[in-house]
C-alpha cells in the first residue's frame, strides 16, 4: 500500500513540477506593440496550493519533496533570469517608474480652474462624459466600416489613420471584428496651453473582445465570432483640442446634431463645412476636437520646448506643433496607404515631386514582379515635434513617428500572407514649406482642407482644388513631406549640428528596447548565420533588457528585410545606432563582461570597432 502511495505521490510531483515549469514559460514573452496590454496575474507570485503541497511532500514524503523542491528553485530561478532580473533591467524598471506616474488630484483641479478661467462653465465631468461616448460611438463606426458619422468629432489626420487602416484590412480581405467595448475608467491626465489651442490629455482604460474575420462576413455573425474572443484591457491617451476662449454651452455635450458654430441643424459628413455658416466643424475652432490618439506606454507630459519653434512664431505668429503634427500624421497615414494599396497616388496632396518619384519608382518595380508591399497590424503610438528650422527659403520641421508594423511582400494577385508579429519602428518625417507661409488658422485642425480657400477635399487624390482650382499641392503655403528618416539618421544629423555628441539622457521605454534589439539581430544576421555565441549574446540582451523574446528569432529568420532599411556599416548612422546600445548598457553605471562583448558583437557588425572604446570612456 505505502509503495503504491509513494508511487502515486511520485506521479503527483511529477505533475506538479511540470504545471510549475509550464506556468512559468506561459508568461514568458507576449508584449504586444501598440495593441494595449492585457491584464494578467503578478508573474512574480506561486499558487499558495502549490507551496502547502510542497511542505507536505518534505514533511510526509522527504525522498520525494526534497527534489521536487529543488526543480522548483531552479524552474524559479530560470524564470526570474527570462524576465531580464539584472542590475540593468531594474534600472530601467526604476527609470519608467518615475516617468509613468499618475497625476494627483490637485493637477487635476488646477487644470479644470485653468480651463474655467476662460471657459466658466467648463466641467470635468460633462468632458469625460464626451470622451466615453465617442470612444464607443468609434468602436461601433469601426465595426461598420463607415466613420462618417463620428467624422466631425475627429481631426483630419485622426480620420485619415482610421480610414486608412480600414482600407488596408479591406485590401487584405479581413475586417475587425468587435464586442462588448466597455470604458473602464477615464482620468485627466494633462493641460497644454498655447494661443493657438487648448490640449487635454485623457487617459481612457477599455476592454474590447477583438478577432479578425472574413472581410464578406456579415454583422450578425462577426459579433458572434467577437464574443468568442477573450476581452483585452488596454490603455490609451486621447488628446482633445479646441481654441482658446470658445465658450462650453449648457446642454450641448456635442451630440446634439447642430453645428457648433452658429447651431443650425449639422448631421455631418464627408465635407465637415456647416451649410449655413460655412464653419469648418473639425477644426477645433468651436468645440472639442480629438487630434490624436497615443498608447499609454508612449505617452509623455512635459516635452518641452521645441527647438526653432519660438524664432518661426516671429514671422508666423498662427504656427502651433499641434497643426504641425496633424499634418505629419496625415502625411505619413497617406505614404502607408500610398505603399500598401499600390497606389502612390493616393499620397498626391501632401507629399513633395520627389517623394511622389519615389513612390511611383517603388511600386513600378513591385507591379514589374508581380508583387506588393504590406504593412500589416499597422499602428502609431506616438507623433512629436523634434525640431524647426528657419532658412533664408524654406522651413524645415522633423517630426518622429512612433509605429509598428508587420512588413510584408505578397504577390498582387493572391491572399496576403498571414501577418507576422508586428515590428516597433521609429522615423522622423521631414515636412518643408516655404519660410514666408502663414498658418491658416480658419482651417485649424482639418488639415487636408485646401490651404487657399479651405474647402474640405474630401477622399479624392486629385491635387487642384474642385472649388478655386488652386493646387493642392503648394509648398509656398503648407507643409509636404519631402523625406523620411530613419530615427537613427536624424540622431546623427543631430549631433554633427552640436558642438558635442553628448549621450541623450532619456530611458529607452520598451517599444525602443525591442527595436534596438531586433535591428540588432537582423544586422547580426545580415550577412547569413548567427553563430552560437552572437545568438547567446542577444537572448542575454533581451533579458537584460526586460524584453520579450518572442520576436527575436523571427528577426534573426528574416534579417534585413524585417525593416524598411538597416543603417549601413561605418557611417554616422551606425554610430548614432551603437551609442544608443552603448547608452543602454550603461544605465545602471557599470557595462560588465557580457555586456561589453554584446557592444563589441554590435561595434564589428557596423564597421566601427574603433570608435567602441571612445563611446564607453565617456
Amino acid at each position: 500500500m505505502s509503495w503504491r502511495l509513494d508511487r502515486r505521490m511520485y506521479r503527483i510531483a511529477a505533475v506538479l513540477v511540470a504545471l510549475f515549469a509550464l506556468s512559468a514559460l506561459a508568461r514568458v514573452g507576449g508584449g504586444e506593440h501598440y495593441t494595449g496590454s492585457s491584464d494578467s496575474n503578478d508573474s512574480n507570485s506561486v499558487d499558495p496550493e502549490i507551496i502547502f503541497f510542497i511542505l507536505r511532500l518534505l514533511i510526509e514524503y522527504p525522498q520525494i519533496g526534497i527534489p521536487v523542491l529543488i526543480i522548483a528553485v531552479i524552474v524559479f530561478v530560470v524564470r526570474q533570469r527570462s524576465q531580464g532580473d539584472g542590475s540593468t533591467q531594474k534600472a530601467i524598471a526604476r527609470a519608467e517608474a518615475q516617468t509613468r506616474t499618475r497625476v494627483s488630484g490637485e493637477q487635476v483641479a488646477a487644470w479644470v480652474s485653468t480651463l474655467q478661467k476662460k471657459d466658466p462653465q467648463f466641467q470635468l465631468l460633462p468632458m469625460l462624459d464626451l470622451a466615453k461616448r465617442l470612444f464607443l460611438e468609434i468602436q461601433e463606426a469601426w465595426f461598420q466600416r463607415n466613420l462618417l458619422p463620428v467624422r466631425r468629432h475627429l481631426s483630419d489626420a485622426t480620420y485619415q489613420r482610421l480610414t486608412t487602416q480600414l482600407e488596408i484590412l479591406r485590401a487584405q480581405g479581413v475586417r475587425d471584428a468587435i464586442a462588448d467595448p466597455e470604458v473602464i475608467d477615464l482620468q485627466l491626465i494633462g493641460l497644454e496651453q498655447s494661443e493657438a489651442f487648448d490640449t487635454v490629455h485623457v487617459r481612457v482604460q477599455a476592454k474590447v473582445r477583438d478577432t479578425d474575420v472574413a472581410a464578406g462576413v456579415g454583422d450578425d455573425e462577426a459579433r458572434r465570432t467577437a464574443k468568442l474572443a477573450a476581452p483585452e484591457t488596454f490603455v490609451e491617451v486621447w488628446s482633445f483640442v479646441r481654441k482658446p476662449g470658445v465658450q462650453t454651452k449648457a446642454g450641448d455635450d456635442g451630440f446634439q446634431g447642430k453645428c457648433p458654430s452658429c447651431g443650425a441643424p449639422f448631421q455631418g459628413g464627408a465635407s465637415n463645412r456647416c451649410e449655413h455658416c460655412s464653419a469648418v466643424v473639425n477644426s477645433g475652432n468651436y468645440a472639442w476636437v480629438l487630434a490624436e490618439i497615443t498608447q499609454g506606454q508612449e505617452f509623455n507630459r512635459g516635452e518641452g520646448d521645441v527647438p526653432g519653434v519660438s524664432r518661426l512664431r516671429q514671422v508666423d505668429p498662427g504656427f502651433n506643433t499641434e497643426v504641425l503634427e496633424d499634418r505629419a500624421s496625415l502625411a505619413f497615414w497617406r505614404w502607408i496607404e500610398a505603399q500598401s494599396l499600390n497606389e502612390p497616388q493616393r499620397a498626391a496632396r501632401v507629399v513633395s515631386p520627389g517623394v511622389r518619384a519615389q513612390l511611383d519608382q517603388a511600386v513600378a518595380e513591385l507591379k514589374a514582379q508581380s508583387q506588393r508591399r504590406l504593412y500589416l497590424q499597422c499602428a502609431v503610438g506616438a507623433v512629436i515635434v523634434r525640431r524647426v528650422d528657419l532658412l533664408d527659403q524654406v522651413a524645415r520641421a522633423y517630426v518622429e513617428v512612433r509605429w509598428s508594423a508587420a512588413l510584408a511582400f505578397a504577390s498582387a494577385s493572391a491572399p496576403p500572407p498571414k501577418p507576422g508579429a508586428p515590428m516597433p519602428h521609429r522615423s522622423v518625417l521631414v515636412l518643408e514649406r516655404a519660410a514666408s507661409a502663414q498658418t491658416n488658422a480658419g482651417n485649424g485642425m482639418a488639415t487636408s482642407n485646401c490651404v487657399n480657400c479651405g474647402a474640405p477635399q474630401g477622399s479624392s487624390s486629385a491635387t487642384v482644388c474642385e472649388f478655386c482650382a488652386a493646387p493642392l499641392v503648394d509648398q509656398g503655403k503648407d507643409w509636404v513631406l519631402v523625406e523620411l528618416l530613419a530615427w537613427e539618421a536624424f540622431s546623427a544629423q543631430r549631433a554633427q549640428s552640436t558642438a558635442s555628441p553628448a549621450a541623450s539622457k532619456a530611458v529607452p521605454d520598451r517599444e525602443e528596447r525591442e527595436r534596438l534589439l531586433y535591428m540588432m539581430a537582423a544586422i547580426a544576421a545580415a550577412d547569413g548565420t548567427v553563430d552560437a555565441k552572437e545568438r547567446a549574446l542577444l537572448e542575454m540582451s533581451a533579458e537584460r533588457w526586460g524584453v520579450a523574446k518572442s520576436n527575436l528569432e523571427l528577426a534573426i529568420a528574416s534579417g534585413p528585410k524585417l525593416f524598411e532599411r538597416l543603417v549601413a556599416r561605418a557611417t554616422p548612422e551606425a554610430e548614432a545606432f551603437l551609442q544608443q546600445l552603448v547608452d543602454l548598457a550603461k544605465l545602471d553605471g557599470n557595462v560588465d563582461r557580457r555586456e561589453k562583448q554584446m557592444l563589441e558583437l554590435a561595434a564589428h557588425h557596423l564597421g566601427l570597432d574603433a570608435k567602441l572604446p571612445v563611446m564607453l570612456a565617456r
